[in-house]
């Protein structure tokens, strides 16, 4: 009887109802195709170098081009990570991402924002490489 008061009395406070938003997940893979390395530290892969890109993004069968993506990283550990921020541009709006690029394994990144219907996106970005010699990546968006 005390938990159905407690419940009871939340209920009509209406701060303590739970709320669920819906969750979208979408599946790409982006082709890293168009990329500028800007060595701007000591000579070859060092602190500080910049990854400048703009690549096409592909439907999760990886055949039809659905979009594109738009950013940077900087280098900050040597050998092991980038800091990221990009922007994947897509036909219903933009989603932006921030965070740390592991040169091996899965990567998540935080999503910070976006437009059109993904105004307000909040969730993470998992992404990896698709092979050792591979240019592309499965990215996985979970947004909430």
């Amino acid at each position: 009887m005390k938990n159905l008061l407690i419940v009871g009395a939340c209920v009509l406070y209406l701060g303590c109802i739970p709320v669920t938003l819906a969750a979208e997940q979408l599946k790409l893979v982006e082709h890293a195709s168009n990329e500028t390395l800007l060595d701007l530290g000591a000579k070859g892969d060092s602190t500080g170098d910049v990854l400048a890109f703009a690549n096409p993004v592909f439907d999760a069968s990886n055949k039809t081009q659905v979009g594109s993506t738009e950013g940077y990283c900087v280098r900050v550990v040597v050998g092991k990570s980038w800091s990221c921020a990009w922007t994947l541009m897509i036909k219903d709006g933009q989603i932006t991402v921030f965070g740390i690029y592991q040169d091996a394994g899965e990567s998540v990144l935080a999503v910070t924002g976006g437009t059109g219907k993904y105004s307000g996106a909040k969730g993470q970005l998992k992404l990896h490489s698709r092979g050792v010699n591979s240019s592309a990546y499965d990215f996985t968006y979970e947004l909430n």
